[in-house]
Formats: C-alpha cells, structure tokens, sequence
C-alpha cells in the first residue's frame, strides 16, 4: 500500500478497462470513511473483559497502524494520518504509468531510510510478554514495517508483506531493500544531500513529498537478474491481493485460535475485516482496542476507545506478566 499522487490510468492495452476498473475499486477503498457506530466499553470494563479473553489463552491478535505510530510511524486514518494530506498510489498506477515508478522511487529514496530507523514500542514488546505468556497465539499484522519481528514475536503473519524486501515484477527475483538502497546510492550520488526532509511528512510506507525535478533527476536501477525497473517493494498495494499463502496461514491461526483481539486498526480495508466476519461466523469472541472508530466496531464483544501503548501497559500489569 504505498503513497503517491493520483493518476489517471491511460489505456495501452486490451486489459486497459480491467485495469481501470481495479484502479477505480482500489481508490474507493483508499476513500473510505470510518464513522463511530458503536457505544464503546466503560474502559474499567474493557480492561477486565480483554484481560479474561487473554488469559483463557490463544488469542489471534490483528494489528493496524496505530500500534506502529509510538515508533515514530504515522498511521492513514487518524486525527493526523496521512491520508489528510495525501493518498497512497495504487497498483495499477505503480505497474502500467511509468512517472509514478519513477516518482514513487525517488521519494521512497529518501523516505524509508526514516522508516529503517524506526524501532519497536511497548505495544510490540508487550505482544511478546503475551505470547511467551500463551495468551497470544499469533500476530496478524497489516503493517509492512517488521517491528513485530524485530521486538521478537515468534509467530507473525505480515499480511500486507515487509518494506525490507524488494520483488521484480519482470522476473520474481528478490532483493533485500538495503542492498537495493546501497546501488540507488551509488546511481545517484550526494541526491540525498539535496533534500529537507522533516520527519513528521514521512507517511506510513516510507513516502515523501518531492518537487517535480527532484523526481526528474532521479535515477531508477534495474532488477541484478533480468535488468527490469519494474522494481515494487514487496507489500500489497491498494488495488492489489493478498497472496493466497499469506491468507490461508492467517485463516489456519485464526481456526487454532479461541478468540480475536483487534489493536490500533480501523479495519478499513477487507484484508483485515475479513478474519473479524470469519472469527464471528466461528462463535468466537472479538475485541477492539483502537483510538479511533472502526470498520467491526458494532460486532465486538468489547470495544475498548483507547490508545493502545496504555492499554497493553494496563493489560500487563492485569495479567500480572
């Protein structure tokens, strides 16, 4: 799911249409609105509720951005996401405009290496205290950003993929996003050196804003294998599926799983939702904890309207862990 400014995808092919209906569908998605639907849980409750749920065991836990923004990471759809002041490129546009690859890169460029900094928050250590605990089965997460992993959740399902990670779409080859980073360096020498880059404008996948001539004189490298520029980190953009595998190790959790535990998602998008309905259809038991309304709001057993580093610290201290 990664930024960039809105493209009018032009037909050059027989697919075009089926392209431009993806494209359409994906910025419908991107748009979607969020509103309260739900009188949340009296937060003395929520705590008790959520602290039963884990200690029963086995929890599946689906994660958002709001779990990230204590490292530094803004989210989409908060007070001050970055949805208010842009919107993410689509696949399509990514695949098939040859400008928005290029302008994609060079403030991706610029951009993740903020991203790389970021470190895991008391949300993800605490996650691992859950799960060495046997209260959390498994970590659904819809972030792209590792930190999961890097804080030491053993069984993590990145279901929208990993920005370390570099993926031709020419040939399959993959390459890890540092060593991508050292030969985009090497292309173009002192081009950071040219940039301002006020940390607070990073959005969630890395992307910053540039001037149209920093994008022009920026220089794309190709793929070690085939030599195609048609480079794409690997995570799911808007407009493009979860690969089959990612969905069938998440739905195989959630079936092992005796309850859901959703924390700083609007589950906006069906990626996430998803596991809600099924876990729902299974007669388990679903909670929210997020700072901001949600898609499933209205179908959990306990809605707790906070942020989620205090929460997961009263939660702690609850569990006695």
């Amino acid at each position: 799911m990664l930024p960039g400014t809105l493209v009018h995808v032009q037909p050059t092919s027989p697919f075009d249409p089926a392209i431009q209906m993806a494209h359409d569908s994906a910025l419908r998605s991107i748009a979607r609105v969020v509103e309260e639907t739900a009188q949340p849980t009296p937060p003395e409750q929520a705590l008790e509720q959520v602290s039963e749920q884990l200690r029963r065991g086995g929890t599946m836990v689906i994660t958002g951005a709001g779990v990230s923004t204590e490292s530094g990471i803004p989210d989409y759809r908060g007070p001050r996401g970055s949805l208010s002041r842009h919107r993410p490129m689509t696949y399509q546009e990514f695949r098939y405009d040859a400008l928005a690859l290029q302008r994609y890169w060079a403030r991706s460029f610029v951009g993740w290496r903020h991203l790389d900094q970021a470190r895991p928050n008391r949300t993800h250590f605490a996650l691992v205290e859950l799960e060495r605990a046997g209260c959390v089965s498994g970590v659904v997460t819809q972030n792209v950003d590792g930190l999961h992993s890097q804080a030491g959740s053993k069984n993590v399902i990145a279901l929208h993929g990993d920005l370390a990670r570099v993926v031709c779409l020419n040939c399959h080859a993959t390459e890890d996003r540092h060593h991508l980073d050292q030969r985009i360096h090497q292309a173009n020498p002192s081009y950071l050196e040219q940039i301002e880059l006020d940390p607070a404008m990073v959005n969630p996948d890395g992307d910053v804003t540039l001037n149209a001539h920093q994008v022009s004189s920026f220089r794309l490298v190709g793929c070690q294998v085939c030599g195609s520029k048609l480079l794409k980190p690997d995570v799911v953009y808007f407009g493009e599926p979860v690969p089959k595998s990612r969905r069938e190790r998440a739905s195989a959790l959630l079936e092992q799983s005796t309850s859901v535990l959703v924390a700083g998602s609007s589950l906006a998008v069906m990626s996430g939702y998803r596991f809600v309905l099924d876990a729902l259809k299974q007669g388990k038991e679903v909670s929210i904890i997020n700072g901001g309304p949600g898609r499933a709001d209205a179908r959990a057993q306990t809605l707790w309207r906070t942020q989620v580093g205090p929460a997961f610290d009263d939660l702690l201290d609850a569990l006695h862990l």
